[in-house]
């Protein structure tokens, strides 16, 4: 029986390394003690910022200077975390800096509320009095538009100091989920006994040929995930009662118009996304659905079934180094600059790609301005990974770009336009593997692995949107959300998706519990939006050429200076209609034809 590494055993090239940040825990401990000195530079400035332009600019520059340093220790210590959550040392780290940047949090709203306190004739003048501040301005706009939404500073302070409180959940979550979760051991078709996790499971046992151990995996991952949902949907419901309770306080509509503020979206493009997709894809999928159960030579077609491979017999080279020189290859289209970037994650160590216990599950990228960009993932020796390690290098050279290009308060973009960059890398990767092969195996198996990245962002996390639309309608209204409701809600969105061509088990309710992506807002369903950027642009790629892939850098250093359908024209493309989600979903649709003719 294979056994997962502790942290201490993982060979140290699988790992990233920190340095960049922080050479040390005591480097970092002397990073966040220095915070101090900043701190007494700030608060000096309070209570000036009306005085003139030049004052507002001194202040956005000192506070700009601290937000970098807290990011660079935010930084190290999640990423400490998320390689092993087992691990109480980094766990006693993460506390330490959460208490201070709280207090630091409490003392720093004078700033934004003196912002949000100077007159509409002052806010005007202090950028001709400082001609400097031009750079911040739709940064200091977007603080300033906040105001109708403002408490009194000393409500706002108090918010500010129970920061570390209000953060709980997705804390309790994320801990619990990485530290806590015991699977039992699972036996394949050939009675080999093998451990599970939820790394395991989602990287590996649900893409397995083997329906034996499909199913077996599925009931163990469930067994457990049905010990913790009545505690998982009394953290979630905390989460979600607290953002409804601060839109109320605040004054907004209702909780969607709060969140979709904060990514500068419309409540039609945010329903536009999500009703599109989940109507028009659906006969699309359900297609594919039929496809999935025929060519696996299944009487029914189960949930645990949707990612098993149509194609075993057929694998590409897996190990990570075929896998890096493939992903190269697949982005040289994007230039030598954008390759050289990609060559720096490899060579330079920004990339952690071991299995260990205590490791997060699934795949992110930090990107902390003070240093480079950071990816996490979980490498199973699965092809399908090369798509994900792409999709991380995406994000990795969109921010470093960015960080490269623009100062720190003008990098992020909307969450909406956030996962154009990492799903166009898919995209380039499958394009390249699509074109530089005629055999029908590899065509029919780069088609599937598509299907995986459209299944990843236009169905999972889709459905993820539809299902997160509900539970805070409900909480609006006051319904309770309980572990039953939140279940039974997640079965609805998912049998109306599927319709009768999936057999979806009343397990498949707890999938809620699986993704973080509930922690975080409205965030699921900008993935859809995502891809469906990626895909108008990747298609312009390899019919225009180079005026494409300018245009495209070209967005990606504008980092978020713009909003998201400004931001979107910058590579050429108008989000103001139907149409681009429209033409994604007909691709997906012409793919799932591609592939039945291929299965013949």
């Amino acid at each position: 029986m294979s056994k997962r590494l502790l942290r201490k055993d993982v060979p140290v090239e699988k790992t990233w390394d920190l340095n960049a940040l922080f050479t040390s825990d005591e480097h970092f401990k002397e990073s966040l003690k220095a915070l101090n000195d900043d701190m007494s530079t700030i608060m000096a400035l309070k209570g000036t910022l009306h005085e003139s332009g030049k004052q507002l600019y001194k202040a956005v520059v000192a506070i700009e200077e601290i937000s970098v340093k807290i990011s660079a220790l935010d930084t190290y210590t999640g990423l400490k975390e998320s390689v092993d959550a087992t691990d109480s040392s980094t766990q006693s780290l993460s506390m330490e800096f959460i208490s201070a940047v709280t207090e630091i949090e409490t003392n720093l709203t004078f700033y934004d509320n003196e912002i949000m306190n100077l007159s509409e004739e002052f806010f005007k003048r202090a950028f001709d009095e400082a001609p400097e501040l031009e750079e911040y301005r739709g940064y200091l706009e977007d603080i300033y538009e906040q105001k109708k939404y403002k408490l009194s500073d000393d409500t706002e302070e108090a918010l500010a100091a129970l920061g570390e409180v209000t953060g709980a959940p997705y804390r309790t979550y994320s801990i619990s989920k990485a530290a806590d979760m015991i699977f039992e051991d699972i036996t394949d078709q050939e009675g080999k006994v093998l451990p599970n996790s939820f790394a395991l499971f989602e990287g590996k046992y649900e893409y397995s040929e083997d329906p034996i151990l499909r199913k077996n995996a599925y009931e163990s991952f469930n067994k457990t995930l049905s010990q913790y949902k009545n505690t998982y949907a009394a953290v979630y419901s905390t989460q979600v009662k607290k953002e409804v309770a601060m839109a109320r306080l605040r004054g907004y509509d209702s909780v969607f118009d709060m969140l979709l503020e904060r990514q500068k979206v419309t409540k039609d493009m945010y329903h536009r996304q999500i009703n599109v997709i989940y109507k028009e894809l659906a006969p699309h999928m359900r297609k594919f659905a039929e496809l999935l159960k025929k060519e696996l030579n299944l009487d029914q077609l189960h949930f645990y079934d949707l990612k098993a491979p149509i194609d075993s017999t057929y694998n590409p080279p897996s190990t990570y180094e075929e896998t890096k020189d493939v992903v190269l290859k697949a982005l040289s289209i994007m230039g030598d600059g954008y390759v050289q970037i990609m060559n720096k994650a490899f060579d330079e160590r920004w990339i952690d790609y071991a299995d260990n216990i205590g490791k997060s599950t699934g795949a992110f990228c930090a990107s902390p301005y003070a240093a480079h960009p950071y990816i996490l993932v979980t490498f199973q020796d699965n092809m399908r990974d090369a798509f994900t390690l792409a999709h991380e290098l995406g994000h990795a050279g969109h921010f470093h770009i960015a960080n490269n290009k623009q100062k720190f308060f003008n990098t992020s973009p909307s969450m909406y336009n956030v996962e154009a960059p990492s799903t166009m890398n898919e995209m380039l990767l499958g394009r390249y593997l699509l074109n530089n092969s005629n055999d029908p195996k590899m065509k029919k198996w780069v088609i599937l692995q598509f299907m995986g990245t459209y299944y990843h962002n236009f169905v999972t996390h889709l459905l993820e949107a539809a299902y997160q639309r509900k539970v805070y309608e409900y909480a609006e209204n006051g319904t309770p959300l309980t572990a039953q409701l939140l279940c039974e809600t997640k079965l609805e969105v998912l049998r109306g998706f599927w319709g009768d061509a999936v057999e979806i088990d009343d397990d498949a309710g707890m999938t809620w519990m699986r993704q973080p992506h509930y922690y975080m807002g409205l965030y699921p369903y900008t993935y859809s939006a995502g891809l469906t950027a990626s895909t108008a642009v990747s298609e312009m790629i390899f019919t225009e050429g180079q005026p494409a892939v300018d245009r495209w850098l070209k967005m990606l250093e504008t980092g978020g200076k713009l909003r998201p359908l400004e931001l979107l024209k910058v590579a050429g493309m108008d989000f103001s209609s139907d149409e681009p989600v429209q033409k994604a979903v007909a691709f997906v649709g012409s793919l799932i034809d591609q592939l039945r003719d291929l299965c013949q």
